[in-house]
C-alpha cells in the first residue's frame, strides 16, 4: 500500500495543477484578446460571411483570442456606419466590415458620409459577383437570361441585396449593357440584405438573383441554385462548374473588394494592431481554408494603401454610374 506524506502530497498536487493549468493555456498568448465584429446587413450575405470567415481564421489561428458578431441591417449599410460614427469612444474594440457599395451609396447621395470618415484599417480580399436562379428554373446560362429578357424586359426582374443604383444592380445593368442592351431600362428588384434576396428568387418574385460569387457559392452547395454566370476573367477553383460571362460571349468583369474600417479618431496604436493581425492571418492555413471555401481573392490594402485603393475606385465607379445613367 502506498502512502504519502503531507510534504509529497502538496508537492504531487501542485504539479498535477501546474499540468492543468499548462495544457488549458496556449503557448502564445493571442495578439488580441477580444474582437467585435459589426456587420451593416442580414445573416447570409457578403458582409455577413466575410465578417464571420476572417473572425473564424483570426481565433482558430490564435491570433485573437475570441470574436462576437453582431449583424445591423438598415439603410443600406448606412445604419451600422452612423452607429460608428456616433459611438466612436466606445467602439474602440470594434471593427466594422464593408465594401465597394460604401463608396457608391456616398456618390448617389444615400448617406451624408463616406470612407474618409471612418478609420481605415485594411482591404482584405476580392469576390467576384454572380447571377444565380432557382434550381428548377428553365434558365440555364446568362445567355439565357439575356434571351428572356429580350423576349419581354419587363416579365424579367433581377433582384439584388443592395439599393437602386447599388453594387448588384450596378453589376446586372454591366452585364446586360455586355449584351447590347440598354442598362437603364433592367427592371431590378432591391432587397435590405442577401438573404431576403434568396427568399424572393426561391419564392418566384424575381427570376435572377444578382449576388457575390462566395454567396452563389454556398447557395449552390445547399442545392438551391443554378449559377449561371460569375464576373470572374476564368473560372474559379472553388466552383469549376460556375461559367463566366466571357466565355458565353459577354466582355463584362467585375470584382469586388471587401474590407474593414474602424471607429472614427481611432487610436493609432490600436489601429496598427489590427492592422499587423490582418496581415499576419494571411500566412495561416486557417485563412487559406476559408479564402478557397469562399472563392475569395487575396486583395489586401493595409492603412494609406485603403486609403489611395477607394480613392482611385471613387473616381472610377463616379465615371462609370455616369455613363450608365445612375449620376
Amino acid at each position: 500500500m502506498l502512502k504519502f506524506s503531507r510534504r509529497s502530497f502538496v508537492a504531487t498536487a501542485a504539479a498535477v495543477a501546474m499540468s492543468i493549468f499548462s495544457s488549458a493555456v496556449p503557448a502564445h498568448a493571442a495578439d488580441i484578446d477580444k474582437l467585435h465584429f459589426l456587420i451593416p446587413g442580414g445573416a447570409g450575405g457578403g458582409w455577413d460571411g466575410t465578417a464571420r470567415g476572417t473572425g473564424e481564421a483570426l481565433t482558430k489561428s490564435g491570433i485573437v483570442g475570441s470574436a462576437s458578431f453582431e449583424n445591423m441591417s438598415g439603410g443600406g449599410g448606412g445604419k451600422a456606419i452612423g452607429y460608428l460614427i456616433e459611438n466612436a469612444a466606445s467602439s474602440h474594440g470594434t471593427l466594422m466590415v464593408n465594401s465597394t457599395p460604401i463608396v457608391i451609396r456616398s456618390l448617389v447621395g444615400r448617406f451624408p458620409y463616406n470612407f474618409r470618415d471612418l478609420t481605415m484599417i485594411a482591404g482584405t480580399i476580392g469576390d467576384y459577383a454572380a447571377f444565380v436562379v432557382h434550381k428548377d428554373s428553365p434558365l440555364n446560362s446568362f445567355k439565357d437570361l439575356v434571351t428572356a429578357y429580350k423576349a419581354n424586359p419587363r416579365k424579367v426582374a433581377i433582384g439584388g441585396g443592395s439599393v437602386p443604383g447599388g453594387m448588384d444592380h450596378l453589376v446586372a445593368a454591366m452585364a446586360m449593357q455586355a449584351a447590347g442592351e440598354d442598362p437603364t431600362k433592367v427592371k431590378y428588384i432591391p432587397y435590405d440584405a442577401g438573404g431576403k434576396a434568396m427568399a424572393a428568387l426561391l419564392s418566384g418574385e424575381i427570376q435572377a438573383l444578382s449576388t457575390g460569387f462566395s454567396e452563389a457559392i454556398a447557395l449552390a452547395n445547399a442545392g438551391e441554385v443554378k449559377i449561371i454566370g460569375m464576373t470572374g476573367p476564368e473560372r474559379n477553383d472553388a466552383y469549376e462548374d460556375a461559367p463566366t460571362l466571357k466565355e458565353q460571349g459577354y466582355d463584362a468583369e467585375f470584382v469586388n473588394w471587401r474590407g474593414f474600417f474602424g471607429a472614427p479618431n481611432l487610436p493609432e496604436a490600436k489601429a496598427n494592431a489590427y492592422r499587423a493581425a490582418i496581415a499576419k492571418m494571411y500566412d495561416t492555413p486557417e485563412w487559406e481554408a476559408v479564402r478557397q471555401r469562399n472563392g475569395w481573392v487575396n486583395i489586401h490594402n493595409p492603412g494609406e494603401k485603403f486609403v489611395t485603393f477607394l480613392s482611385d475606385q471613387e473616381a472610377i465607379i463616379k465615371d462609370l454610374m455616369t455613363k450608365l445613367g445612375f449620376l
